[in-house]
């Protein structure tokens, strides 16, 4: 079993399961989270396009600051509406 750190709370990891990955993205709406640091737009726009062309819907979403995990009400949101998601970063 793979053990993945929560950055949010690394004095109490919490120990979750992966996911299954998906057979393919037929069907499937992607979400693209922009966490705001400089230039995760560009990679974030090229995996958009590259998606887009082979007929894969993506929904598109940016977090206020990338100081801070997201809010809330916009992970709620990406939860109902997307089936996986990218989280763009820089650096």
């Amino acid at each position: 079993m793979t053990v993945l750190l929560d950055p949010t709370a690394e004095r109490n990891p919490t120990i979750r399961p992966r996911l299954a990955r998906p057979v393919g993205l037929a069907g499937k709406v992607v979400g693209l989270l922009d966490i705001s640091k400089a230039r995760g737009d560009v990679f974030l726009d090229r995996l958009d396009a590259r998606l887009t062309e082979r007929g894969i819907a993506v929904k598109r979403y940016m977090k206020p600051t990338m100081t801070r995990p997201a809010p809330l009400p916009l992970r709620q949101q990406i939860g109902t509406e997307v089936d996986l998601l990218i989280e763009g970063l820089a650096d």
